[in-house]
């Protein structure tokens, strides 16, 4: 599966956004009810400018040039729900960020897409978030 995870993945170099071979993110996170959530989604965000440009557009914009979508998922949020949706029919990839130890349970919705390559889900702890990051972007994911 490590194999089939590390295809998945687009390479791409430090630099401007634009430039060929920058890999194009999107970060989602819930806005109103993951206010608890804010500092954990700027470590996010700072880790994921190393693999890449994070765009700030709507996922549901037709002319979005992201290539992959990474949402932290724990702060249930109907907004980011929609944004995963869109994404799946722009056929991005995905990356789904969960904490079980928040006590919530992920919706079956956003669990039950996984598919283990364009769309997949994982568990983390905080202290871990930046680590898994690096695993997944670099490829090194089981």
């Amino acid at each position: 599966m490590a194999a089939a995870a590390a295809g998945a993945r687009e390479s791409g170099e430090p630099g401007q956004p634009g430039q060929p071979g920058r890999r194009a993110l999107y970060f989602c996170g819930s806005v109103r009810g993951g206010r608890e959530d804010r500092a954990l989604y700027g470590r996010i965000v700072s880790r994921l400018r190393r693999f890449g440009a994070v765009l700030t557009e709507h996922v549901a914009a037709a002319e979005l040039g992201a290539r992959v979508v990474v949402a932290e998922v724990t702060q249930p949020s109907l907004g980011v729900g929609y944004e995963l949706g869109r994404a799946v029919a722009l056929n991005k990839r995905i990356l789904c960020l969960f904490r079980p130890q928040s006590g919530r349970v992920l919706s079956a919705m956003i669990r039950g897409a996984a598919d283990g390559s364009r769309f997949q889900v994982l568990d983390y702890e905080e202290g871990e978030v930046e680590a898994m990051l690096d695993r997944y972007f670099e490829g090194d994911l089981p």
